[in-house]
């Protein structure tokens, strides 16, 4: 085998790996800026996204588990099938509520 076949075969390799890889890559990105919708009542203490509020500033200031006013990013569609042991309905909502006792 020549030199140059040799060099033509490792390009050739090292192109079809780098395609490979970026194609195994695709679905992770893809998830990422999968369509997302505001769930409120879904976050435990300190881990919502946003709008935890008065008092509160943002993302990771909800005081309490399923705050009824704190929202969580959840993928579209999902928000009201997803527990929410504090929302009248016992599913998260799509807007701010006040907790069930």
């Amino acid at each position: 085998m020549s030199t140059t076949h040799q060099k033509a075969t490792a390009a050739a390799l090292v192109l079809a790996l780098g395609a490979a890889l970026s194609i195994a890559a695709v679905p992770a990105g893809a998830e990422e800026g999968a369509a997302k919708e505001k769930c409120f009542g879904v976050a435990l203490k300190g881990k919502n996204d946003c709008a935890a509020g008065p008092g509160t500033s943002c993302a990771g200031t909800s005081t309490k588990d399923y705050q009824g006013n704190a929202w969580k990013l959840v993928p579209k569609d999902t928000c009201e099938t997803t527990a929410s042991p504090t929302s009248p309905t016992g599913h998260g909502q799509l807007a701010a509520f006040k907790e069930k006792s």
